[in-house]
């Protein structure tokens, strides 16, 4: 064992860009995490814990983030009204689901989706 220090593991300090940006890597449709951790030479599972945390909102910088979108047909959508508005559904993490409407402001939806993103 050494004694005076020398040849010790130290842990790495990651910036949370590069953080983010392995992680989204990771995140590329048909991706290997473990490929990924060793192209950025980062333990696997400590990449698994930075997804983990991506994914509850918590790495991040605070600002403007990218959520995944999926656009599904509605079954409904021939029984629309002319001149009805449509209605856009999204799910946020944390089992969340807002609906809006085409006359909802966009500051008031924001403030909304960042208190979600938030909890």
């Amino acid at each position: 064992m050494d004694t005076n220090g020398r040849g010790r593991r130290r842990n790495r300090s990651w910036p949370e860009a590069l953080k983010r940006e392995i992680v989204a890597a990771s995140l590329e449709p048909g991706a290997s995490v473990s490929r990924v951790a060793r192209r950025y030479d980062v333990n696997t599972n400590q990449l698994f814990s930075w997804r983990k945390l991506y994914r509850d909102g918590l790495l991040g910088s605070g600002g403007p983030a990218l959520v995944p979108v999926t656009v599904a047909a509605d079954a409904d959508a021939g029984s629309i009204a002319p001149g009805a508005s449509g209605m856009i559904e999204i799910d946020m993490p944390g089992g969340y689901r807002v609906r809006v409407g085409s006359g909802v402001e966009g500051k008031a939806l924001r403030l909304v989706l960042d208190a979600l993103t938030r909890r």
